[in-house]
């Protein structure tokens, strides 16, 4: 399926959705971050909606223009952040000092060796987290992106994405 007949098979309850999928996929549509980047976060983000539907239609659409590592690093960063989202926002939500002060002990090694540019990786896992809604997660994550010199508008520009992307996934369910 192409990312036109996704959109398509659609019902007219989704205009805003499909016309912002249109929109988010593009560099103006997505100021401050490369088409890589664009792509790369679409992908972490459908991989963590679970909509198979949507995601072959994704991978369709960027299997000619976005490397192999980019497409393991996003299915690595929705694989992590599935985990790291539950744990660390029950640390956050249980609001005891002593638990939110005990060690992890969780195995996160993808996070320092994504695979690709460890900038890129945190937008990946900023989207997702926005996705699962685990606010320390995305605090995070954005930090480390302003630290990586990632604009504002870049980062919002991912939030964006991912918005857009679970809003999709949503609506070719209902």
């Amino acid at each position: 399926m192409t990312i036109t007949a996704f959109k398509d098979s659609l019902g007219d309850f989704a205009r805003d959705t499909k016309v912002n999928l249109g929109t988010v996929l593009t560099e103006e549509g997505a100021p401050g971050l490369t088409l890589r980047q664009i792509q790369g976060t679409a992908l972490a983000s459908v991989y963590a909606t679970g909509s198979m539907a949507l995601r072959e239609a994704l991978e369709a659409e960027f299997a000619g223009s976005l490397p192999a590592e980019d497409f393991l690093a996003a299915k690595s960063a929705a694989s992590i952040m599935a985990m790291n989202n539950i744990y660390y926002r029950f640390t956050h939500l249980v609001e005891d000092e002593e638990v939110s002060k005990l060690p992890a002990r969780l195995r996160m090694q993808v996070i320092g060796k994504p695979g690709i540019d460890k900038a890129t990786f945190e937008l990946f896992c900023m989207a997702i987290s926005a996705i699962n809604g685990c606010g320390m997660c995305m605090k995070s994550h954005a930090h480390e992106l302003r630290k990586a010199g990632v604009s504002s508008e870049g980062i919002q520009s991912g939030a964006r994405i991912a918005a857009v992307i679970h809003a999709a996934a949503v609506s070719q369910t209902i």
